[in-house]
């Protein structure tokens, strides 16, 4: 998802609050107005700060009203389909508290105020995302936050698509490159695109791919961090998150790297940040105790930066506290025949002679890692997902492995509490997938609160 579309759902949260407070204070003053009063006298007594504080409760459960109804979802919708939403969403929220007023009418009893906040927050908030959505247009019409798009096909479906973007540009797709059929050259054409980060997604639009062809797209999709939708009916493959859809008239369904598109992802960076922040300063004795032991027991830095491959394959730097001697990467490739994950893309040697003394400790107890919670607290991290490789180690990931790259790497993960270091490679790369593919706010608390009990009990040092 581009950060611009991302950008305009979370708008949309406190751009309705407000639009809710608005309506609900003008359908308050409208009130006391002398048009109306001379028709409906006043039969309340309640100021506006009462009112108003009673306001701010009330739009916030609309706001409840409005996620419920699918108006926060990231997936793109017309304007007409979103006015549709609207009007029942606020319908229902206008339902519950004239249910609620009427088992108490010392809560309010002014009818006709809740009657014109309801017809007020429909317009306003319909107007709002009318004003919205044409600021949206406006970007894309300049080519900000416009996914470039590559199509594969060469029938009427597929030219429909591409003559549907090539005249609305406001839709917020380009077409960079098509293709009438799917082969080796049109696969080396897109990763060289990919690589150039030229291209967000493929559609595919020819009936005639193989099921194997099919799979090495989708394959191909995913180690490419891309979007990847087709013509209904093309895939027979089971797929686990999907997202129906229509462009020109033509059913599309969009395949998904992860439940972390949207607000998802929202939800897990506030998840994670709150927690990092909360853990970090707890451990902030222990983060010093353990610092100044690295000092102590051998010459060198205290924190160690790292290279590792984050999300979407972008490298980053990774904290930890030093535990092997000076210049030690340097002497990994003589060491490389003691490898005991020969038949993986990681290394692992459980005597390797770089480590120190206290180096060891802090391993077996993964204190070596709570540096991490910095690249949590930044961004580059997440308290949960799969763990975080080496540029070589990721260099050697097989198709279908680099679907791991679709989320950020995290402290822990289902790998490291099902079983940490003696889990095989493929176990790894199954358990990290699994996650990746079903992801969850609960998921990660339950592996979090099984991360303890995983360090305790290990055997040897990771």
């Amino acid at each position: 998802m581009k950060k611009l579309e991302l950008f305009f759902t979370v708008l949309l949260v406190p751009l309705d609050y407000l639009a809710l407070l608005l309506a609900g204070s003008i359908a308050y003053f409208l009130r006391f107005e002398s048009f109306v009063t001379e028709i409906r006298p006043v039969i309340f007594e309640m100021s506006y700060e009462q009112f108003f504080k009673v306001i701010l409760w009330v739009a916030f459960a609309w706001l409840l009203s409005l996620a419920f109804n699918g108006l926060y979802s990231t997936k793109r919708r017309s304007i007409i389909r979103d006015i549709s939403k609207i009007f029942v969403a606020c319908s229902i929220a206008t339902l519950i508290i004239v249910v609620a007023f009427f088992f108490n009418f010392q809560l309010f009893s002014s009818r006709l105020i809740i009657l014109t906040s309801w017809l007020l927050s429909i317009f306003l908030i319909s107007l709002e995302r009318i004003i919205i959505h044409y600021l949206k247009k406006i970007f894309y019409q300049k080519g900000i936050g416009v996914r470039q798009v590559v199509v594969i096909g060469n029938d009427k479906n597929a030219q429909d698509i591409i003559e549907e973007f090539n005249k609305k540009q406001s839709y917020g797709f380009k077409v960079v490159k098509s293709y009438p059929a799917f082969n080796d050259e049109v696969l080396a054409d897109l990763k060289e695109l990919s690589q150039k980060r030229n291209l967000d997604e493929v559609i595919l639009a020819d009936i005639n791919l193989t099921s194997d062809q099919k799979s090495q797209l989708i394959n191909f999709c995913l180690d490419y961090h891309l979007n990847y939708k087709y013509i209904a009916s093309l895939l027979e493959t089971k797929l686990i998150n999907f997202e129906l859809s229509t462009v020109a008239g033509v059913p599309l369904i969009e395949v998904k790297r992860t439940r972390l598109d949207g607000w998802g992802r929202i939800l897990k960076r506030t998840f994670d940040l709150i927690i990092s922040l909360i853990i970090f300063i707890i451990l902030i004795p222990l983060l010093l105790v353990v610092g100044l032991g690295v000092i102590i027991s051998s010459p060198g830095s205290i924190l160690v930066k790292l290279d590792r491959i984050g999300s979407d394959g972008i490298k980053f730097k990774l904290y930890k506290f030093r535990s092997m001697i000076k210049d030690a990467h340097a002497l990994k490739s003589t060491l490389t025949k003691f490898n005991e994950r020969a038949d993986s893309p990681l290394f692992k040697m459980e005597n390797d002679p770089r480590l120190t003394k206290f180096g060891k400790f802090i391993r077996r107890w993964s204190l070596d890692e709570l540096p991490q919670l910095i690249n949590v607290m930044s961004g580059k991290m997440s308290l949960v997902g799969p763990r975080p490789h080496e540029p070589e180690e990721v260099a050697r990931y097989q198709s279908g492995q680099k679907k791991l790259l679709a989320i950020k790497p995290g402290m822990t993960g289902m790998a490291q509490v099902s079983g940490r270091s003696d889990l095989s490679w493929e176990e790894e790369v199954r358990l990290d997938t699994y996650y990746v593919e079903n992801w969850s706010l609960g998921l990660d608390i339950q592996i979090l609160l099984k991360t303890p009990k995983a360090v305790i009990n290990q055997r040897k040092a990771s």
